[in-house]
């Protein structure tokens, strides 16, 4: 790997989904930008990673404040000199009956994983577009298409707004090289899910999958991949399921 390697940014990078992309994308050839809340979890993969294979780099970052994506921004392009691709994966989730929902918690879901995705999606789209190039990814949900409240109602509420910010920006960044799309995954097999459903009711969650089966996270990470690379320069505005036939359009 070369200092003229690809420079991906991947927010909530450090944990779950997100360490599978930046393992998927450093393996694949990236240069990774590990950012994350959790700054300890960030340090030890871009550590791991980077003795693998140069380069990685651990970010602390709240994506629910823009100064902070500003200043991610600003820190890898000093550490790296660009960035061409960029995945919105940090999320929080909450599962919490609908009607007991406070303004407080909708307000901190909606932060973080709306907030944090269109800010990031402006600076870092801004950046991209006056270069020429770039490939933004945006982590969705099937809960965001069916409206399904198992990691709560505003986390739901918060996917489907980023279904429609990433039509929003792909349209405005299109003519100046850059492709804006999402993947939109069902219940995966992992710790998030298994914590949410419990282990003793996963049977019951499989059973009511049409292929029977829990989603790949290492499959998500190949599909966010695909996405980013220069080869996909005609997709852009869309969503890319993986459900497992739980939502079909």
């Amino acid at each position: 790997m070369t200092g003229t390697a690809p420079v991906a940014v991947v927010t909530g990078g450090a944990t779950g989904l997100g360490e599978q992309i930046v393992r998927r994308l450093h393996g694949g050839g990236h240069r990774v930008a590990i950012a994350d809340l959790d700054e300890a979890a960030a340090q030890r993969l871009a550590a791991e990673l980077d003795r693998a294979g140069p380069h990685a780099r651990s970010y602390r970052v709240d994506v629910a404040d823009r100064a902070d994506v500003d200043q991610l921004l600003a820190s890898v392009l000093g550490d790296f000199g660009g960035v061409q691709v960029l995945v919105n994966n940090a999320a929080r989730t909450q599962a919490r009956p609908l009607l007991e929902i406070t303004p407080e918690e909708l307000d901190e879901v909606m932060a973080v994983n709306f907030g944090g995705t269109f800010h990031a999606c402006q600076l870092f789209g801004a950046h991209m577009a006056e270069a020429g190039y770039g490939r933004i990814v945006n982590m969705a949900s099937l809960a965001g298409q069916n409206g399904g409240t198992t990691t709560g109602g505003h986390y739901a509420s918060s996917k489907g707004a980023i279904l429609t910010a990433t039509k929003v920006f792909a349209r405005e960044l299109a003519a100046r090289g850059v492709t804006v799309n999402a993947v939109s995954p069902g219940p995966q097999d992992s710790p998030m899910v298994h914590r949410l459903v419990g282990e003793e009711n996963l049977a019951g969650l499989k059973a009511a999958i049409p292929v029977g089966r829990l989603g790949s996270m290492t499959f998500i990470a190949d599909m966010v991949a695909l996405l980013a690379s220069p080869e996909a320069a005609s997709v852009t505005g869309a969503c890319w399921d993986a459900n497992g036939g739980l939502f079909m359009r």
